[in-house]
This record gives C-alpha cells, sequence and structure tokens, in this order.
C-alpha cells in the first residue's frame, strides 16, 4: 500500500475522524490549538512511559517539536461503542528535528466522551530514534 495514497476511510467514530484530521493538520502546520480542544478539560494523555500529561497542548506541541517533517496515516481502527474508543494502528515518516530520516509504527488508543477525547494511550517502536540501526552496535 502506498504510504503516500492513503486514506483513512476504515474510520467510523466521527470524533475519531476529526483526531485523525486535526492531527494531520497540526504535524503539517505545528498549530497544536484545533487538536487540542477535542480533549476533555479532564483528559490525561499517556507517553510511553507511562507518565500520564492531563495538558493535551503541551503533549502534542512536545511530540512535534521531535521532528522537522513528520505525517503519520493510520493502518486500521478498531471502534467501540460501549465503553466508547478506538484503537488505532498507525505508520509515520518524516524527519527527526536534526534532519535524520524517521519512519516507524505504533498504536495509539482513544477513550471518547460525547464528542471529544477523555484518554489516550499511545506506543511506539522507540528503536527507530535511536542512531545505531538495530543489529549493527
Amino acid at each position: 500500500m502506498d504510504f503516500e495514497q492513503f486514506e483513512d476511510n476504515h474510520i467510523a467514530d466521527a470524533t475519531v475522524r476529526r483526531f485523525v484530521a486535526e492531527l494531520r493538520s497540526f504535524e503539517q502546520t505545528g498549530e497544536v490549538g484545533e487538536l487540542a480542544k477535542l480533549f476533555t478539560d479532564d483528559a490525561v494523555l499517556h507517553r510511553l512511559d507511562g507518565r500520564g500529561v492531563d495538558d493535551p497542548r503541551a503533549f502534542w506541541e512536545q511530540y512535534r517539536a521531535r521532528f522537522g517533517e513528520v505525517r503519520t496515516v493510520f493502518r486500521h481502527a478498531v471502534e467501540s461503542t460501549d465503553p466508547a474508543g478506538a484503537g488505532l494502528e498507525w505508520e509515520s515518516r518524516g524527519t527527526l528535528a536534526d534532519g535524520t530520516p524517521i519512519d516507524y509504527a505504533g498504536s495509539t488508543f482513544l477513550t471518547l466522551a460525547g464528542d471529544r477525547i477523555s484518554g489516550l494511550r499511545t506506543y511506539y517502536d522507540t528503536a527507530a530514534f535511536l542512531g545505531v540501526p538495530a543489529g549493527q552496535g
């Protein structure tokens, strides 16, 4: 499947589709406002290290600061109505802030509260961020 031509039409839930669209816009423009508005006031976003962050704006700004350019496509989605949420499998490509190319994959799990997101957990392959390719150190 061609990374550049991939569409997210397999995502049914309107809030999850908005998350995907706002994340994509944020990755391109760096403007975090609309993405941050998707989260409830008491939302907690969990990083890979398990620490929860209760400021969506800070969470996403820290994420974006790692990259020069980044683009994410969502390969698979599993959605639930009771409880409301979604598991998203994705791949991101781009460059790190220092210009190093990066291609990595992971999963994000969303907890939904009406038309907003009340929780986020994300997991990804951290080896992609290391300077030495696996097996060559």
